[in-house]
């Protein structure tokens, strides 16, 4: 397709594809009425090790390694159309040079370098994301990433055609990268940070992207939303036509934490935090930040209980989730400031009973980074909790930070939780997450995969950079606290609606994408989209894609509501303002400054 006309539709025309064992104290002996009492109490379990083997699904290459191109195929020969399957791989190569690779991704498999700096790991050839297993279609290729690499694409061009959930971190493309599948079919992602791009970023078909703290060449194309911010050689701005918004710097940010090898030992690197960011954080070499030993994560395995993983925290652990997927029947408690809890290979933490996943105190400095949270069968409150309710301590010299972090609801199976994420501390940056009601797969429907709120926002001077919310019964995202701020923001509103009457939010016509709390008089956001697809009832209405208090404080840059051929409409774009969508032309109404 041509980078001028967006196709309608993006995946939403294609239908479907594809215990803890409590300490028992002070029990009484039977002949307790005829003798002193005795307390009988067991044992403290014994204390966790850190480090060790990162397990079979973790497989690390030197450039010495024999028939690397053979083991690389045989993952992606299992993974190519595993949507919604099990397996999880982490593919890790040492610092040197690897010639003639072509490493293909599929699902829940990510890619990365072991260097300091992504030109210690350099592969002659290509880390490509295509299509042919969906027709030459990209809006699912989700839950992939590549890091810390430098590529020297083998004809030029690196192809990395992927949609949400599918991070591109850290890494160096000496020459240009292509964003669109073979063929140039529909596409829909994606995200950047921390990169250098030599030559072109060609966008093509992609609808919308947001690209941070990086350094390009050039930029080719927009469709309908490409977003900027602290990135050398963007375009200027000039939202709606070409859709480009540009912020010279971020306002804060810290890179995601990384795997890294000093001699032959594993460390976890924690990149500092930057204020005004700008370019990439390793273009002087060594990065700034501090590190830690393998030997002070615990290095959990798929099978070990949410009671292992609080023990391991309670000792003073970090934790490390190789490659897998983990059932917790209890919330993982991260309680104490400066936790880094980091995933590889998509790791997946699944709640049972309706538990929430994993709750964070109200303290400094934690890190979450790399995994996947998959609602169970049972409702969950929350699955995500960052600081109780009620938190208010200022963290704001060392931010808590959720990166890489996403949300599945429904899709491999059952799933059910009212909110999805809840972020209660306050400055806390969420950088890319992906909080997604599934709209195909298994146990999707308007009521089996209910999930009314996507991400809720309670705690003051939240940042979120690159903020996916998709498909929530009611509110994809709400904000109550001051002074937050999104840069940019893709959403689609349920497809699955029944009908008018099921989305009705009082007397208004149906639930904002991205609602700011009418006693906010703080707020500002850029770049932000919101599309229906309402394929049950084509007929439904909804008033507009945003809504907010009107009062100068609260500001919006370049928003956009677009219907997708026609199925359903928005009367507006930001409360009352802005132009109803245009019928089946698929075409964008903008506001770009609100109000």
């Amino acid at each position: 397709m041509s980078s001028s006309s967006p196709s309608v539709g993006r995946r939403t025309v294609l239908g479907a594809a594809a215990a803890a064992v409590p300490v028992v104290a002070g029990l009484a002996t039977p002949a307790a009425a005829a003798a002193p009492a005795r307390t009988h109490r067991r044992r403290p379990p014994r204390a966790l090790r850190g480090g060790g083997d990162l397990g079979p699904n973790v497989l690390v290459f030197d450039p010495a390694t024999p028939g690397i191109q053979d083991r690389l195929d045989e993952v992606f020969a299992q993974q190519e159309s595993a949507q919604f399957g099990s397996g999880r791989y982490a593919l890790l190569f040492k610092p040197g040079t690897y010639t003639g690779l072509n490493a293909q991704l599929g699902f829940y498999t990510s890619i990365a370098g072991l260097g300091l700096s992504p030109d210690d790991t350099t592969i002659h050839g290509d880390v490509t994301v295509d299509a042919g297993w969906f027709n030459g279609n990209a809006t699912q290729n989700f839950w992939r990433s590549a890091e810390n690499l430098a590529l020297v694409p083998a004809n030029g061009t690196n192809r990395w055609a992927v949609a949400q959930a599918a991070p591109f971190r850290r890494m160096h493309v000496r020459g240009d990268l292509n964003l669109a599948p073979s063929g140039y079919g529909w596409a829909s992602g994606g995200y950047i940070a921390d990169s250098r791009i030599d030559g072109q970023v060609g966008p093509y078909s992609q609808q919308q992207w947001y690209t941070r703290d990086s350094v390009i060449g050039s930029w080719l194309n927009g469709v309908w939303n490409m977003v900027f911010s602290g990135v050398q050689g963007a375009p200027a701005q000039s939202f709606p036509n070409p859709p480009y918004t540009t912020l010279d710097t971020t306002p804060v940010s810290r890179e995601k934490p990384f795997l890294y090898v000093s001699g032959d030992e594993f460390r976890v690197f924690l990149p500092a935090k930057r204020v005004g960011a700008r370019g990439v954080t390793w273009g002087n070499g060594t990065p700034r930040g501090t590190s830690l030993p393998l030997s002070r994560f615990y290095v959990a395995r798929p099978g070990v209980s949410a009671a292992t993983l609080n023990q391991a925290l309670a000792q003073g652990l970090h934790l490390l989730l190789t490659p897998g997927v983990y059932h917790v029947d209890q919330p993982i408690r991260v309680d104490r400031a400066g936790t880094v809890v980091l995933g590889l290979g998509y790791a997946t933490i699944v709640p049972d009973n309706g538990v929430t996943a994993l709750k964070v105190a109200d303290v400094d400095g934690v890190r979450l980074a790399g995994f996947l949270l998959d609602a169970g069968p049972v409702n969950s409150p929350t699955l995500l909790e960052v600081g109780p309710p009620g938190a208010s301590r200022d963290h704001s010299a060392d931010p808590t930070t959720v990166q890489d972090v996403f949300v599945r609801i429904g899709g491999a199976g059952a799933g059910r939780a009212t909110t999805s994420m809840a972020i209660n501390s306050r400055h806390t940056i969420v950088d890319h997450t992906w909080v997604w009601r599934a709209d195909h797969g298994t146990g999707v429907g308007w009521e089996t995969n209910r999930a009314d709120y996507g991400v809720v926002v309670n705690g003051d001077d939240v940042l979120a950079t690159g903020l996916f919310v998709e498909h929530f019964n009611k509110y994809d995202v709400q904000w109550y606290g001051q002074r937050g701020r999104t840069i940019f923001f893709q959403n689609e509103k349920a497809y699955d609606a029944p009908n008018q009457a099921a989305i009705q939010n009082g007397s208004v016509k149906g639930y904002a994408a991205y609602k700011v709390g009418d006693n906010v008089t703080a707020h500002e956001a850029w770049g932000l989209g919101s599309y229906c697809f309402y394929n049950v009832d084509p007929t439904i209405v909804q008033h507009s894609g945003f809504a907010a208090p009107q009062r100068p404080g609260v500001r919006f840059h370049d928003l956009l509501v677009i219907s997708l051929g026609g199925n359903g409409q928005y009367e507006h774009v930001i409360n009352d303002t802005g132009a109803p969508t245009s019928g089946t032309s698929t075409t964008p109404s903008t506001v770009v400054s609100y109000p």
